[in-house]
């Protein structure tokens, strides 16, 4: 019996060959590694005490070191059931929860021809790999090197040009006795509409071979030089060797190196998928020219448990993560599951590359986005709940989409996560205010009563400190991006008083994830606030001298010095907070309470977060907390003034 093309690559692709192996071995703990597909048992096929039968459950295949037995998924069970391949082939799709085709005599035909559209597209491979090196690809040459292409990476990817001429691939092929026909099946040529001589489908374009998880050359993607041209890029068409939801570009290369990165990368583009593995990361991956699809996820999920989407930082690449929302969570299941990487607006992995070099990359991968996050700005973003109607929708939305999950652990835990989501936006929500879950402001950052009160006007150059140590503190996140990413929570809660500098807060709070660099920081807030921050922030002679706030300082040093001000920063404004509270209560009744809320005055300033402080330096906070507060109880501010 012969099977549909791709049935039985789809079959091993949805299989672990460890849970199959798993019936018949116990793995030695001490030399398997789950967590990177690394498996190692005594083999089952021979006595012995040692482990030497590997499986390697990413890319599908056990070997013993012993007997040298070696195989898939399928062979295993051929061998250590004594069952032939067809029988191998109905037990493995049961536990696949894929059908078997009936049987199809036609099939062996058409295997036998894929086998040979399969030699010529290796031609075309060959062909156009020699185009390349024309006069005509002159300016495919310098785009290439113009995007930063390596003369390692264009033989690695084998990328070639195709001649803006309508015969160059068909003459080339003809000469090789290659049918028109086939030529046509293949999707190399197309026949024209009115009869005659097939015509090239690639003309004026660089060429990117499209090569299945076997390493079969099975379509083209072509980028046009012109930039008129209707399709930017064009694709092979379906044909008996391809089918673009069910293949992804650099999947053989990419599953090799997940295997040491322990990740999966998954771009938008072949130009992406090419800087990333120019940058190192040789383990990314991209659909072809669709949306992603359930067998495209069922592949990822082969080579790793959580592949990481990221997508350009556009409109459109937005768009393509929440449409891949509904797609995944029918599938969802323990060790399958996505996460996001959402570049800078504007900006895809190539650009990102090339302007901040592989750590700024590998930064905004570590901090992908899990799938419930952007479940919940779907939900909510640019919305608003101010009305019981509202909240009974959003919670109507959120069940639908929950419902899709069919796996109830998982299901329950994603409850579990809407729930915590769902309190914190109505427990915090103004009304009529819109909800943008992406951007975190910072907190208002002195109430207006504050600088109104009896506490502030007693203050005598509170605010003149507090720019100090708030401009010390935005100096040195400035200069170092990576220091305000590690402090971004603290950063969001921590109370200002200097409204313009609020504002420098704010702009770089609202980019943080997606800006990463010092320089792009620096002029994002100059466009938002219209100034030079830079020149604002070392206005203070105390704050430009300060060593540890400088770009080129040691960044431990630089944590520790933002830390301390950020503690007393806190502990200064608690105890201003809870005294005013206090002025406030004395005036209503001078003998009750007010004990009692200077202590707590005392409490807010000792149990300020000091974030690795010394204890000199929070010696030094608490005497500079209680001096003040004994200036405030040495002028009586429970008093009413006559």
């Amino acid at each position: 019996m012969s099977l549909p093309a791709g049935f039985v690559d789809e079959l091993r692709s949805r299989l672990s060959l460890a849970e199959v192996v798993a019936r018949k071995v116990t793995w030695d703990a001490r030399k398997t590694n789950t967590g990177k597909g690394d498996y190692w048992a005594p083999c089952p096929f021979h006595q012995e005490k040692t482990a030497s039968f590997h499986v390697d459950d990413r890319k599908g295949f056990y070997y013993c070191f012993g007997c040298h037995a070696k195989g898939d998924a399928i062979g295993f069970v051929r061998e250590s059931e004594n069952m032939g391949f067809m029988d191998a082939i109905k037990l493995l799709a049961a536990e696949a929860g894929m059908p078997v085709p009936a049987a199809d005599p036609r099939e062996a035909k058409r295997a036998k021809k894929r086998a040979g559209l399969v030699e010529v597209m290796e031609m075309a491979v060959r062909h156009y790999r020699l185009q390349l090196n024309t006069a005509a690809a002159q300016g495919a040459r310098a785009y290439l090197e113009q995007r930063g292409m390596s003369a390692a990476m264009i033989e690695q990817f084998e990328i070639g040009f195709a001649p803006d001429t309508r015969g160059n691939l068909f003459s080339y092929l003809k000469d090789k006795d290659i049918p028109p026909e086939q030529m046509i099946e293949a999707g190399l040529c197309i026949a024209p509409d009115s009869g005659g001589q097939p015509f090239d489908r690639f003309r004026g374009r660089i060429m990117f071979p499209i090569r299945d998880q076997r390493g079969r050359a099975i379509a083209f993607g072509g980028r046009a030089m012109d930039p008129n041209a209707r399709a930017k890029y064009l694709n092979s068409p379906e044909t008996p060797l391809f089918d673009k939801g069910r293949n992804l570009y650099n999947l053989g290369p990419a599953r090799a190196a997940a295997g040491k990165a322990d990740a999966l990368i998954v771009a938008e583009g072949y130009m992406d998928v090419i800087a990333l593995v120019q940058a190192g990361f040789g383990h990314a991956v991209a659909p072809l020219g669709t949306a992603i699809t359930q067998n495209q996820l069922h592949l990822m999920w082969r080579v790793t448990p959580e592949p990481v989407i990221a997508l350009d930082g556009d409109s459109a690449g937005l768009r393509a993560a929440i449409r891949l929302i509904d797609v995944v969570l029918p599938l969802l299941e323990p060790g399958k599951s996505l996460r996001f990487c959402m570049m800078p607006q504007g900006v895809d992995p190539d650009d990102l590359i090339k302007a901040s070099g592989a750590a700024a990359m590998q930064a905004l991968l570590d901090k992908a986005q899990p799938l419930v996050d952007l479940l919940w700005q779907r939900e909510t973003e640019g919305k608003v709940f101010d009305s019981p109607d509202r909240k009974a929708m959003l919670d109507a939305s959120l069940k639908a989409a929950l419902a899709k999950i069919e796996h109830p652990d998982i299901r329950n835990h994603y409850n579990a996560a809407i729930r915590d989501k769902r309190r914190a936006l109505f427990s915090s929500q103004r009304p009529g205010k819109k909800f943008t879950p992406w951007r975190k402001n910072a907190p208002a950052l002195a109430n207006p009563e504050t600088k109104a009160s009896l506490l502030a006007r007693a203050g005598n150059g509170i605010e003149a400190e507090a720019r100090i140590r708030e401009s010390a503190i935005l100096l040195g996140c400035l200069n170092h991006p990576e220091i305000a990413q590690m402090l971004e929570d603290r950063l969001e809660h921590l109370p200002f008083i200097c409204a313009d500098l609020h504002h420098i807060a704010n702009a770089m709070l609202g980019e943080l994830h997606r800006i990463t660099t010092r320089d792009a920081m620096v002029d994002h807030i100059a466009h938002a606030i219209n100034d030079d921050p830079i020149a604002k922030l070392t206005a203070i002679g105390q704050v430009r001298d300060n060593p540890h706030l400088r770009p080129d300082a040691d960044p431990e040093l630089a944590r520790k010095a933002i830390e301390v001000d950020m503690a007393r920063q806190q502990a200064i404004l608690g105890v201003m907070n809870e005294v005013r509270e206090a002025e406030e209560l004395a005036q209503e009744s001078p003998d009750e309470g007010l004990t009692w809320r200077l202590d707590q005055a005392r409490i807010a300033e000792r149990e300020a977060d000091s974030g690795g402080i010394t204890e000199e330096d929070n010696s030094e906070i608490e005497a500079e907390a209680q001096r003040k507060l004994q200036a405030f109880i040495d002028q009586k501010i429970w008093e009413k003034k006559k």
